[in-house]
């Protein structure tokens, strides 16, 4: 017999916010991962919106790429956030 394929899930808290990864979980096909995401993630209302893909199709950088990923931004100090001044009345930014 196969395993079943394993596949991520994402909740989204509150409309307005973004998805945030939340586990993994088994499932044979994406309805049956989208009900296990529902009744293992969110027995308590914790979300508005579920997202499952199934982790195959997730393309990951290695944490040994990451210089060359990331290091070229370095030098691009006025993407830092702390140049900027957000107004109090933002949320969720």
């Amino acid at each position: 017999m196969n395993s079943w394929p394993l596949w991520e899930v994402f909740i989204r808290s509150k409309n307005g916010l973004s998805h945030k990864h939340a586990g993994s979980l088994h499932a044979a096909d994406a309805e049956m991962a989208m009900e296990n995401a529902r009744d293992v993630y969110t027995r308590r209302n914790e979300g508005v919106s579920l997202w499952v893909v199934e982790s195959r199709h997730i393309t990951a950088s290695s944490p040994n790429q990451s210089g060359e990923l990331f290091e070229p931004a370095n030098d691009k100090v006025y993407r830092h956030p702390t140049f900027y001044d957000v107004p109090d009345n933002i949320k969720h930014m």
